[in-house]
Parts: C-alpha cells; structure tokens; sequence
C-alpha cells in the first residue's frame, strides 16, 4: 500500500477538519429551516456566485476534463462556450420568475400549472440526477486517492462522506456557500499549480506541448460537420445549451441560490459570476490533459504501466498472458485518460504539494456534493413530505427532517458512486445520466412557462410521449432485432435536446389542436 507522506496527510486532515469546523460554526446560526435551506436571504451575490461555480466545477471537471482532453481532443470544451447564451436566459427570465414566486422549490409552480403529477415527477427526475451526480463525483475522488493512497475506493468514499455530511447537516446552505467560496479558490490555484507541475517536467516546455498537441490534433473542438450520431461540435453544443438551460432554470442547486441573495439584481449578478469564472476555468483543465499528453508521449514507458493497471482492474487474475496481450492491445487513451493525473501526482508531484492539490481535487468533490445534499434534502421536505404525508409540520420537525435527509441523500451519494466502480470515463457517464434525467424535467418546466394556454391533460400527454422518445434514445437494444432500422443512431449527448423539444412542441400541437378543435365548436 502506498503511503503518503506526513506533510501530504497532515493537509489533507486539516483541510478536512476545517470543512466541519465550518458547519460548527455556522451550526449556531441555524436554528430555522429558512435559515438551513435559504440563509434568511443575506448572503451577498459575489460569494453565491462563488458557490455556483465551485459547484459546477466538481471533481467531474477536476479528473474527467484532463482525461477526455488526454484519451481526444478539446471537444467537450464546447460545453463551457454554450454557457453565456443560457446564462443570459436564466437572468432574463428564470431569476426573476423564481425570486417573485417566493418558493424555496423550483417545482412548486409545476402543480400550479398542470397539478401534483407535474411536480412529483419534476422532483423524480432531480433526484436522480443528484444522485447521479453525486454518485460519479464520489466514484472521481476516490478514483483520484485510490492511487495515491492504495486504500480502497470504497472506504475513501466512506470517510469523505461522513466528513460531508457533517458540515452540510450542521451548518445548511450558508456553511454550504461560504465552505464554496473557499472550495473555488482553493480548487482554481490547485488547476494553475499541476499546469506549471507538468510543464517543468516537459522537454521544452509550452513549445514542445503545442507541437505534440497539433501533430495529434489534441486541440481540435470537434468535426463542424452537421453529424448528430457522434459527439460533434454542434452536438456538443446543443448539449450544453440545454444542460446549462436546466441548472440555471430548473436544478434545485442553483434556484436554491437564488433565494439566498440580498435582492434579484445580486441573484443575476451570481450568475454571471459564475460564467466568467467557470468559463476560463474550464479551460485550464482542458490545458492541464494537454499537457499531460505531451508528457506522457516523451514517456511510452509509463503508458504500459497505466496500462497494466488498466487490465488488472479489468481481466481476473488467472487471466493467461495471452488474454492480457490482446487486451492491451485494444486499450485506447480513453479508456486510461482518468487515471493519468493520478498517475502523474503519485510520481512527479513532490512531497507538500500533493497535499495541496488533494486538497484542492477534495474541495471540488465537497463543494458539488454538499450542495446536491442540501438541495436534495430541501426538495423531499418540501414537495414530497410536506405535500403528500404532513402538511402541518412544526418547524421543529421540519428541522429535523431537514437533517435527516441531508444524511440519507449522503449515503445513496456514497451507495452511488460506489455502484459507478470500473466505469471508463467518469465525464461520460454523468453526461449521458443527467441528459436522461433532466430531458424531461426542462422540457414540461419551458412548456409551463412560454406555452400559456397549455393545461394538465396536453402537459401529460407531451410528458408521456416525451418520455417514450427518452426511453427510445437510451435503450435502443431494446428494439427487437428484425426491427433493427428502427432503433436510434443519435449521441447519446443529444437525449436532453430532442426529449426537451418533443416534450415542449408536443405539448404546444396539442394545445393548438384543442383550441382549434374548441373553436370549431362554438
């Protein structure tokens, strides 16, 4: 078992013990649930917008990026790029509508518009992408220690996550936001100090880097070519559109922001803040898998042993050598792009600085899955217990209950990213997982709000039908093998695009058609 040494673990540890000492403190304060799921509206717009980002940049971005940038290209940077566009909408229209509301949940309106099934499902859809979220976070940190450490996953999933749960249930969301502020910074200087780590330990520096990447074509953003069967650089686009459209209009996470702030004006303010740091950011971490490659293309030699770890996580032990061979023989740099920067840390990082950097790679998993708890706890208090089992509730209990579900949503985090052990690319997996789930959810929420005279029955049935087309995108194997023309050949990044449009434009027909037909009537 690898052995950190005592300077790396005593930062670890003290980060650790820093991020609970936070929820102690502010644990003082929070003797309300308004306090635990709104921070009684005082926090100033510049430290949300701090949240919002560290949130977005989870360790998703921290190991993923650098991977997908190492195993091809700068494809998925598309994604930051359809940022500003949703942002815009968001400020426009979302911050607002959610401010005057008043409701701490961002589908108390959807009963209001088409009734409970709309809400209920709403709430279904978000908590399964928190866990879905939470789940490959918690699978990336541990991924990342795995390596540094020799502990195992699960045990290091264990520990982060009583550490998590501690400083969310005692401090709620102002512990959640300021332990962000902090989590950003930390995680932003953490990106800038591994770029100049690889750097130093390549031949000739930036220049070489740029050379290798442009031979291989490491920076291209993708084929412009109107293809939506592969990860294009339309598609990934249009993904990140409506991605980003629904965490700034419909995830919990963020509306839950928004009534934290002093007035509407900060709650915008936050979201451009976000985007300006968010987008640079993400970049770094593109650079970060550029580099990386450079380096690792000067040394073939270390790729075999990444590769040899690869295969023994993957093929049993009594595996012949033969078996090995050809395994190794197929393996791609996608398929061992998330283990090189824990690679690289184990073996050029010198002794002080990997504490520093875990830290930083920590408080990228922190900060996502301590919001995804608090605003996971919030949406089940209020939508499914307060709605559908007691609607009276005390405060007091309602405290309590706020409490509890911060600690079950924590260990189904933990159950989750367990479940994800041995996946191929962390980034795939939450890509294709929250267009599933958030397809839906975005697509009844804009039906709600531009479609006007739309009512329960058509939303339902655009909803059904809408769910059927995910369901035909997800599972195409389903489809019976003499049936085979019928089955979907689109990216799986273009889920939340055409469910989003058919839940949206199915519902407007119907209610066109209902009106005509009312007209007709008359």
């Amino acid at each position: 078992m690898k052995v950190l040494p005592v300077l790396d673990l005593a930062i670890i540890l003290v980060y650790l013990v820093g991020m609970v000492l936070v929820g102690f403190w502010f644990s003082r304060k929070n003797k309300s649930s308004e306090a635990f799921t709104k921070a009684s509206g005082l926090v100033p717009g510049w430290a949300i917008g701090f949240s919002i980002y560290a949130t977005f940049l989870s360790s998703n971005t921290f190991l993923g990026v650098p991977g997908k940038a190492f195993g091809g290209n700068w494809n998925a940077f598309v994604f930051s790029l359809s940022m500003p566009l949703a942002a815009w909408i968001a400020v426009k229209y979302f911050v607002p509508f959610y401010r005057n509301t008043g409701e701490i949940s961002a589908y108390t309106h959807l009963e209001k518009r088409f009734g409970p099934w709309a809400r209920t499902y709403a709430v279904v859809c978000f908590l399964l992408t928190q866990l879905a979220r939470m789940g490959s976070i918690f699978f990336g940190i541990a991924l990342s220690l795995q390596a540094l450490t020799g502990v195992s996953m699960k045990m290091i999933m264990i520990v982060m996550g009583i550490s998590i749960i501690l400083y969310t249930v005692t401090g709620g969301i102002k512990a959640v936001i300021w332990t962000e502020v902090v989590q950003g910074i930390i995680k932003t200087l953490g990106a800038m100090l591994i770029i100049y780590l690889v750097v130093i330990n390549v031949p000739g520096g930036y220049a070489k880097i740029i050379e290798i990447g442009k031979a291989d074509h490491k920076f291209s953003l993708g084929s412009f070519a109107l293809n939506f069967t592969e990860p294009t650089f339309w598609v990934i686009l249009l993904y990140g559109f409506f991605i980003n459209l629904n965490n700034f209009g419909m995830d919990q996470n963020y509306i839950q922001r928004y009534h934290t702030a002093k007035s509407t004006k900060q709650a915008a303010k936050s979201v451009w803040l976000c985007v300006y740091l968010y987008v640079p950011a993400s970049f770094l971490f593109f650079v970060i898998g550029s580099c990386l490659y450079a380096y690792y293309a000067q040394h073939p030699d270390l790729i075999e042993i990444i590769k040899h770890q690869v295969i023994a996580e993957r093929l049993p032990a009594t595996a012949s050598a033969s078996e090995v061979s050809q395994a190794m023989a197929k393996l791609t740099p996608a398929d061992y792009g998330d283990k090189i920067m824990p690679h690289f840390m184990v073996t050029r990082i010198p002794a002080g600085l990997v504490g520093l950097i875990v830290a930083a790679i920590l408080s990228a998993a922190m900060s996502t899955i301590s919001s995804g708890m608090n605003s996971s706890a919030t949406v089940f208090t209020v939508d499914i217990y307060k709605r559908y089992f007691k609607p009276g509730i005390s405060e007091k209990q309602n405290l309590r209950l706020l409490h509890i579900m911060t600690v079950v949503f924590g260990i189904a985090g933990m159950i989750a990213g367990i479940g994800m052990i041995g996946v191929k690319s962390i980034l795939d997996v939450w890509w294709q997982l929250s267009g599933i789930f958030a397809a839906g959810m975005l697509g009844l929420f804009l039906l709600g709000m531009i479609s006007r005279r739309t009512n329960n029955h058509e939303a339902m049935a655009a909803t059904i039908i809408g769910v059927l087309v995910i369901l035909w995108l997800t599972f195409p194997k389903l489809i019976p093998e003499q049936y085979a023309a019928l089955r979907s050949t689109l990216n799986t990044n273009m889920i939340i695009v055409i469910g989003t449009l058919t839940i949206f434009l199915v519902g407007v027909l119907l209610t066109k058609v209902k009106t005509q037909a009312v007209t007709a009537t008359k």
